[in-house]
């Protein structure tokens, strides 16, 4: 019989100035780190003693250690973990998948609406191991399968997983109690109280209702880019700019643009006002140019202006589905393909949004903007059960408000053959749903199209009036 064996790891660099194997064991607060990790997979049985197949390698392991902080930059502990060099395995030969569970930040987002205005207490911890929720009766969610929730008459509990970072919202704190204490009789749980943090998200409530920001991450992202002192400016990108993969000479280190925009990636999890600028800087990973960094600076210098700018989930909100769905014809210069836009309310809390390149070339404005209601249905669709599993009966029609009439009538009449026979079938659910009593089509005048913050760079005015009226707001701004 053979053991996985732990060979002398080399340290992943996830912290500043991280210590080495040998340092890190001579140090007391890391060496306390690395034991309390070895010590839980321990009492969670987390391997197995078994022979080594014939012919096989075993694969060996890292620490890897990261400096935790508070929401306020204050250290709250040292944390290592034992993980294995994955990566030297290869796919078919030594695994056939892997998955952790991880939440979609719609998910989340819905969640923290509809705690808002049940008044739901929320909390979070750490659990080591998420499998075992299914054995406490909960049931996990069709349409997010890291969701688990739990009825017994009128006690509601909802648990969000995001690999073993765990969200709890429940309407009986009782039962969270107990939920809390079973886990941890079981496996390693660490209750981290109310929630103020989770997965860099910072969360403020008060009986007006819940605001959530990630002010702490974009100010390290000024600071790391060299950006903090820099002059801010209004927009996060020139109005009417058409960026170009050919604009600009590349650059001579390209990691430096990747990095940068993967990092402003995260923010747009509650940042909507980013989401055109970074999706469209996005799309140069592969050949950063001079020009495609300059632009990512400007939204650095955006962000400089309002670093703690997040979304509100009012108390008072009523839980009533409404979107609004936009394109922008042919608006890449190099594909000549369309962008969709679309963002999805609960009542007046923004739980959803998307700007994204459309996946084929669209013959006229009127199919652009079908395609991006074909988009928001969809989103709609899925949101429709996942409101369920909140226990939320959705029974009124969703509302979809669009700024193109050709596109409400293609939704609205079968026989617009001449407009529609080149248009893909899978487009045609917005028809189906109207007709099922699932969605209602509006018209709505293009300065009140929400959308347009998702397809194209706007003035300063029509910028700041949309970001306003989607619930966008600075809760670090002086009142």
């Amino acid at each position: 019989m053979q053991v996985l064996p732990c060979l002398l790891p080399q340290p992943l660099l996830q912290c500043q100035n991280p210590p080495s194997f040998a340092q890190a064991s001579q140090i007391p607060h890391w060496r306390e780190a690395m034991l309390s990790e070895f010590t839980a997979l321990e009492a969670n049985n987390t391997w197995v003693v078994t022979a080594l197949p014939a012919g096989k390698q075993p694969i060996g392991c890292k620490w890897v250690y990261k400096v935790k902080l508070k929401a306020d930059g204050t250290l709250e502990r040292y944390k290592a973990r034992l993980v294995a060099k994955g990566y030297t395995q290869q796919e078919g030969l030594d695994y056939s998948e892997t998955f952790s569970p991880v939440a979609k930040f719609t998910t989340v987002r819905t969640l923290l609406a509809a705690a808002s205005v049940h008044g739901w207490p929320l909390g979070n911890g750490l659990l080591k191991f998420s499998s075992t929720i299914l054995q406490h009766g909960f049931i996990q969610s069709k349409s997010d399968y890291s969701l688990f929730t739990r009825s017994h008459g009128s006690s509601f509990l909802a648990l969000l997983v995001y690999v073993d970072d765990i969200l709890i919202a429940s309407n009986d704190m009782e039962s969270v109690t107990k939920l809390k204490k079973s886990l941890d009789a079981e496996f390693k749980l660490k209750d981290l109280g109310n929630l103020k943090y989770f997965l860099g998200l910072e969360v403020a409530r008060s009986s007006k209702g819940i605001s959530l920001c990630q002010r702490k991450y974009a100010l390290e992202i000024l600071s790391d880019s060299g950006m903090l002192g820099s002059k801010p400016v209004q927009t996060p990108m020139e109005q009417n700019l058409k960026l170009s993969e050919t604009d600009g000479t590349l650059l001579d280190d390209p990691s430096v643009y990747r990095r940068l925009v993967g990092r402003l990636l995260y923010l747009t999890v509650t940042r909507p006002d980013l989401s055109y600028s970074v999706q469209k800087l996005s799309q140069y990973m592969a050949k950063p140019t001079t020009s495609h960094l300059t632009a990512a600076h400007r939204v650095l210098r955006y962000i400089k202006g309002s670093p703690g700018q997040g979304l509100f989930f009012s108390s008072s909100s009523n839980l009533h589905l409404k979107s609004f769905s936009d394109s922008d014809w042919a608006g890449c210069p190099d594909t000549r393909r369309s962008i969709t836009g679309y963002c999805v309310f609960l009542g007046d809390s923004l739980i959803s949004w998307k700007s994204k390149k459309q996946h084929t070339v669209s013959r006229s404005s009127a199919e652009a903007e079908y395609r991006a209601m074909a988009a928001a249905v969809c989103e709609l669709m899925w949101l429709i059960p996942l409101l369920k599993d909140f226990q939320i009966t959705h029974s009124q029609e969703a509302l979809l408000f669009c700024d193109s009439q050709a596109a409400i009538h293609i939704a609205a009449n079968p026989v617009f053959h001449e407009r529609t026979k080149h248009i893909e079938l899978d487009c045609h659910l917005v028809r189906e749903k109207i007709q099922e009593g699932l969605v209602r089509t509006l018209h709505v005048i293009s300065q009140n199209q929400l959308a347009d913050l998702m397809t194209k760079p706007l003035g300063s005015h029509q910028f700041h009036s949309l970001v306003t009226k989607m619930g966008v707001n600075n809760i670090y701004a002086p009142s």
